[in-house]
């Protein structure tokens, strides 16, 4: 059956029947839209590499260039500039030489005049890594001499961009120290630190310190551990604080906290000791068990419990009705787990039992060999 002419078969008709578009003439038109996108998409590529010519050059950047790649956040930039900042950013968040293993790090150690951070490989062209200062004014491309917390900042031309959850730690060299005291605060001194030859490369002094102020004790190392979590008990009225941290041994901890997520044990991490200074090693609180060359001295070792209820105690894990040394247990064999998947981390677990003092602990650290200790 014939469908109505003016219905139907009007949906059917192609461009090469519209009136004034002949066959040859579509084709023309087809080859010069496509000329027309090439050519814009290389204007926008030039006007990229441009800017980052002339802002490296310290040259003025024309004012149809910084059109093309000014801020995403102003009214009517088009996107290039912000879709490889945004892929620098991704690329940037995922590498694991900085969020470790775990991908929970958010802090990069630095010392004065190191060079600005790189991502070889990683980045789009003509993306620079640099840091800069809480009120995002760039800092440059090197560590500052002062200690301090800094923005991680992505930058293409004159768009940069904070990446979120990341900072730089710029640390106090531990050459800052005098006759064991930087400033008011006792530190005293390591093994070696006057000559010697250690064990291995581990036991030599920590290259620097991170300061610990009453307005930054609260930042986030990774998503369970806070500067504060890292101060050495005593000298309580003193500020500022210096720690010493191994960003291997914070991936370890927060490893070893999602094998127990795994595990469906809810996780709410509790510290009993990390960074111990040598003269608090030596001499304060209880030194029963400490050893001369403990790893807490280098900032590499964690004492933990696991403390979903919030208690300030070890909590019953496998659930067995009771707190005891098998709730450590729990936690050991989950960093056991940890060191078979990432041989990097090796290193010390110890297993402690309840005391007077705690309902039991388990040491973690990332000496370089490994070493198993206590209530196994």
């Amino acid at each position: 059956m014939e469908r109505p002419i003016g219905s139907s078969r009007r949906r059917l008709v192609t461009r090469l029947e519209r009136p004034g578009l002949s066959p040859a003439g579509e084709r023309r038109f087809n080859i010069a839209a496509v000329a027309v996108v090439v050519l814009f998409a290389a204007g926008w590529v030039g006007a990229i590499a441009e800017t980052a010519r002339a802002s490296t050059a310290g040259e003025p950047i024309a004012p149809l260039t910084r059109g093309l790649t000014d801020s995403p956040l102003s009214p009517g930039a088009p996107p290039p500039a912000a879709f490889l900042v945004g892929a620098a950013m991704k690329a940037f968040t995922g590498a694991s030489s900085f969020r470790g293993h775990s991908g929970e790090v958010d802090v990069i150690f630095a010392t004065a005049g190191d060079s600005a951070i790189t991502v070889p490989g990683s980045l789009p062209p003509n993306v620079s890594v640099g840091i800069a200062s809480a009120h995002d004014t760039l800092a440059g491309g090197r560590t500052p001499a002062g200690p301090g917390v800094w923005n991680v900042v992505l930058r293409l031309g004159n768009v940069a961009r904070a990446v979120p959850g990341m900072s730089v730690i710029s640390m106090v060299p531990f050459s800052a120290k005098r006759s064991g005291r930087i400033g008011g605060y006792m530190l005293g001194s390591w093994p070696y630190e006057r000559g010697g030859r250690p064990r291995s490369a581990a036991y030599f002094p920590p290259r620097g310190f991170v300061q610990v102020t009453p307005e930054n004790q609260d930042l986030h190392m990774t998503t369970h551990i806070r500067l504060r979590d890292y101060v050495t008990k005593g000298q309580a009225d003193v500020w500022p604080k210096y720690i010493a941290v191994s960003p291997r041994e914070l991936d370890k901890v927060e490893l070893t906290l999602q094998e127990l997520e795994r595990e469906g044990i809810p996780v709410r991490l509790g510290v009993i000791s990390a960074f111990r200074n040598p003269s608090y090693n030596a001499n304060g609180g209880n030194t029963e068990g400490r050893a001369q060359l403990s790893r807490h001295m280098y900032g590499d070792a964690m004492d933990i419990y696991i403390d979903p209820a919030g208690r300030g105690c070890m909590n019953d894990l496998n659930h067995d009705g009771r707190v005891d040394v098998n709730d450590a247990r729990v936690v050991a064999r989950a960093a056991d787990r940890v060191e078979r998947a990432h041989p990097d981390l090796v290193g010390g677990i110890g297993v402690y039992a309840p005391n007077g003092a705690h309902c039991g602990f388990v040491h973690i650290d990332t000496r370089g060999n490994r070493a198993r200790w206590g209530a196994w």
